[in-house]
């Protein structure tokens, strides 16, 4: 398998697109990582190596000069290249990219994957190398040692640097006028109930009461899980023995709760909106043109407002949505970087360590999110958050208690290893659902052609 994946790289570029996005505490005592960076020093007169880490992260979103300074000065033998493969932080654009520098044989010592669906068909194409014997001579389980478990084929390709916790963004003062109070645990059918009051106006002016950047192009399949996402397992498409899990009903009742929200209560920006201006999510949030905004925690490095987006409003979190009022409380898709040692690295050892670092100590020193390394306690989330909102323009605007509780109290639910053929499921679905939100199925014609053609995509790709 390790050779294969320059001969499949045409084709990988083809699928890139389809694929989505899109950004205090020190425990030295954390199983498996006493001092991650004591094997740098431990070659002073070594000759330098230079890794290439090829990364989707801009600078005002990861850091990358502070936190690269930190790893060379203590590893000195080590120089860390950054190359940047969008200036936007655009995931597609970036995978698109790095699959052309693969192809090209560039030298790439370490890769960011921004999705488990890049992650996967990258590994499945042989891009990522195995860590596992690295991890088990450093005596640590990637199950333990990090909120996100990043085994795939039983294997680990890559470690888990950022949790980032999907949440809903409010705008506080929208919620004053409408007499809404911030909901520290909700329902669906609540936030529609929300939407739908904080919707005001007509034509180009009219407010929105939720904006949902997605599906498009196979991305952002988040926006079509959304009762799925919220239950302890089969959160996904696929089961975890690969079957479709289409039939699950809570499938259907995204698809309904979507038209339901856009085409009866006229309260979430239309779809055909969102594809024909390519609308932003970060403007339509912080431009005031819609008051809620279900998101990645991400967001937690732009909430007070940056330079290219300011801040000009109160702003306040809740967590994601549940379906019923009796269903466990804080579950959430969670997002991550899967950072990997390249199989064509030349410095394995010093890259892996590398990876290590960032994923653990280095994460704190980044200061940007809340780390996915378990060596963080969740009490320390408060001051991590504080150096994080001390970069944004105006961190006095937002409401930092609910936006701690929220992160807090926020879980993913069962991560299932995507397939290798993710993408095309993903297309298919995304295909299905244009039909439905442009009138031209039905929701259960929609069910129904989704289902036929992801188990015809998984047949296809039984070996």
């Amino acid at each position: 398998m390790k050779k294969k994946w320059i001969s499949g790289m045409a084709a990988m570029v083809l699928l890139t697109g389809l694929l989505a996005g899109c950004g205090n505490a020190n425990d030295s005592n954390a199983k498996g990582n006493a001092n991650p960076t004591a094997s740098g020093n431990a070659n002073s007169s070594a000759e330098t190596v230079n890794l290439r880490l090829y990364t989707y992260g801009t600078e005002e979103a990861y850091n990358w000069k502070a936190t690269l300074d930190a790893y060379h000065q203590a590893n000195p033998n080590v120089t860390v290249e950054l190359v940047q493969l969008s200036e936007k932080g655009d995931t597609q654009e970036a995978t698109k990219k790095l699959d052309l520098a693969a192809a090209s044989s560039e030298q790439i010592d370490v890769l960011m994957f921004s999705d488990a669906a890049a992650y996967s068909q990258r590994v499945a194409l042989g891009m990522a190398a195995p860590l596992d014997e690295y991890i088990a001579k450093d005596g640590y389980k990637v199950e333990e040692d990090y909120k996100v478990d990043t085994h795939l084929n039983e294997k680990v390709y890559a470690l888990p640097g950022k949790f980032n916790p999907w949440y809903v963004l409010l705008n506080k003062e929208h919620l004053d006028e409408a007499g809404l109070a911030v909901p520290t645990d909700w329902t669906w059918d609540e936030y529609a109930d929300y939407a739908k009051k904080l919707t005001k106006g007509e034509g180009a002016t009219k407010r929105y009461g939720t904006y949902f950047h997605g599906p498009q192009n196979g991305g952002w399949m988040e926006f079509l899980k959304l009762k799925l996402e919220n239950q302890p397992q089969n959160s996904e498409f696929l089961k975890a023995d690969g079957t479709s899990n289409l039939d699950d009903p809570n499938f259907k009742a995204t698809l309904e709760l979507r038209v339901r929200m856009e085409k009866e209560d006229k309260s979430s920006v239309p779809y055909s909106d969102m594809i024909s201006q390519k609308l932003a999510y970060r403007n339509q949030f912080f431009n005031q043109s819609v008051s809620m905004l279900t998101i990645g925690s991400w967001m937690n490095t732009e909430i007070g407002g940056t330079d290219k987006v300011p801040l000009t409003f109160h702003v306040a979190v809740a967590p994601f949505p549940k379906n019923n009022p009796g269903d466990e409380t804080g579950l959430t898709p969670v997002t991550t970087d899967y950072v990997a040692v390249s199989e064509n690295s030349k410095h394995k050892d010093e890259a892996y360590k590398f990876v290590r670092w960032y994923t653990t100590e280095g994460q704190v020193v980044q200061g940007k999110n809340i780390p996915a390394w378990n060596g963080v306690k969740s009490e320390q989330v408060t001051s991590i958050i504080d150096t994080i909102l001390s970069g944004t323009k105006n961190p006095e605007l937002v409401d930092k208690t609910t936006l701690v509780n929220t992160l807090v109290n926020s879980k993913a639910s069962q991560i299932i290893a995507p397939a290798s053929y993710q993408a095309e499921v993903y297309k298919a679905i995304n295909e299905e659902y244009e039909k439905l939100i442009l009138g031209n199925q039905d929701i259960d014609a929609t069910v129904a052609n989704a289902q036929k053609r992801v188990n015809e995509i998984i047949s296809a790709n039984k070996k």
